[in-house]
């Protein structure tokens, strides 16, 4: 007679189904006492799975965050999960309609290679992210992925036109006139509405704020604050004004009562800014640069208009609703949406802008036109704007401010 043999501990028990909650890991009970797999106290359904792809620049990044509510109407129910690069992935934190953020490193790769999506969505057109793109298992892809060539390609007909602004330089440069999240919104199917940025900061950032404005003069309740984001990306690097335009600028302004004016930026512009301070003779509060993504957002946030460049500074003032004040050269004015928030400087008449070009063959003449006496113009016309601003002698209405040094 044959023995039975030893049944495995726990066979007997009923097999565990996970509930399909966005709460639940699989390690603890979302509260205490409470058994996830019987009962589920706070049920928040997965609904549709959704993978955003992207690892692009970091403004690119905060754009991508306006479709996340045509995402929402789409697929009311549903769980978004988005991949980024390790240094951009701050940008994302408290944002209330991305579920999980993942950064761009090995763990996650094996992490997503072990998951289902219903919908993926590749914002970038580039070979990893592509890579990435073809290489998750998904019902539906769409954006951009990569062929059997190493080629980058759109994954449907959706994407076609965003694919061939980047095939077409006459088309991108001069007659394409829909914005970046436009045609995001186009090639993943989503109905466009203008939704903007997503951005916020936390309590405790918007406390800092208050504080770092106290401390250093920037509260006053009739006090403009006016920020120079002053870089640019390294990438290219022909997006910045002169630091002699900069002076000249700051010095022009710091003559107007009620004008604070502030430098902001990243690790990048610490030399460029502390340059910029010690040329404008004490005109000017140069903010830290080395605290971090989070703590720069917070700088900005102090400034009620900010004059900058198509940077990564311009796409953080967006999103932090700040009047903007943007010059273009290198790149492409149509693509960006200030919405109603701002004015953007063109070069008019120059035939080799845009050009995104990384050097430049002709001395920087786009950068050379950036029209100094509309930015005062135009930040006198913001600040009269807000209630309770004096227009007297020496004050911002007072045009003959701006004649030149």
């Amino acid at each position: 007679m044959k023995k039975k043999k030893n049944a495995r501990p726990g066979s007997s028990a009923p097999r565990i189904v996970p509930p399909r909650c966005k709460h639940f890991t699989g390690y603890k009970p979302c509260f205490p006492g409470t058994r996830c797999d019987q009962k589920c106290v706070d049920f928040n359904p997965i609904g549709v799975r959704i993978l955003l792809i992207n690892l692009d620049a970091m403004g690119n990044v905060i754009v991508t965050t306006s479709i996340l509510p045509a995402i929402k109407r789409r697929y009311p129910e549903s769980t978004i999960t988005w991949i980024t690069e390790k240094r951009t992935a701050s940008l994302l934190q408290h944002n209330p309609l991305v579920d999980r953020i993942l950064a761009w490193e090995p763990e996650n790769w094996l992490i997503l290679q072990q998951m289902t999506f219903d919908v993926v969505m590749n914002v970038d057109k580039s070979r990893r992210s592509g890579s990435l793109a073809m290489s998750v298992s998904a019902k539906v892809k769409l954006g951009f992925g990569m062929n059997a060539d190493g080629q980058i390609v759109p994954l449907t007909r959706d994407a076609n036109a965003n694919y061939r602004l980047g095939l077409d330089d006459d088309l991108k440069f001069h007659k394409n006139r829909k914005t970046v999240s436009e045609l995001q919104c186009e090639q993943f199917r989503l109905e466009y509405q203008r939704d903007e940025y997503i951005l916020p900061l936390t309590e405790e950032e918007h406390a800092f704020c208050r504080r770092y404005a106290t401390e250093h003069g920037l509260a006053g309740p009739e006090d403009v604050i006016v920020g120079f984001n002053t870089g640019c990306s390294e990438l290219y690097p022909n997006k910045k004004m002169t630091i002699e335009q900069h002076v000249v600028l700051i010095r022009r302004l710091a003559a107007i009562r009620g004008l604070k004016l502030v430098l902001v930026g990243g690790p990048e512009d610490t030399i460029r800014n502390a340059e910029i301070s010690r040329q404008a003779g004490g005109g000017v509060l140069s903010t830290p640069t080395t605290e971090g993504l989070r703590r720069g957002l917070c700088y900005e946030n102090l400034c009620d208009v900010v004059i900058t460049g198509d940077s990564f500074g311009m796409h953080a003032a967006i999103g932090l609703k700040k009047h903007v004040i943007v010059w273009f050269g290198v790149s492409c004015p149509a693509e960006i949406d200030l919405f109603g928030r701002g004015v953007k400087l063109v070069p008019e008449g120059l035939a080799c802008s845009p050009c995104w070009k990384q050097a430049c063959p002709f001395n920087l003449e786009c950068i050379q036109m950036i029209d100094l006496d509309r930015i005062v113009r135009e930040v006198q016309l913001f600040a009269t704007s807000k209630p309770g601003r004096s227009s007297g002698p020496g004050g911002v209405n007072n045009h003959a401010d701006l004649k030149h040094d």
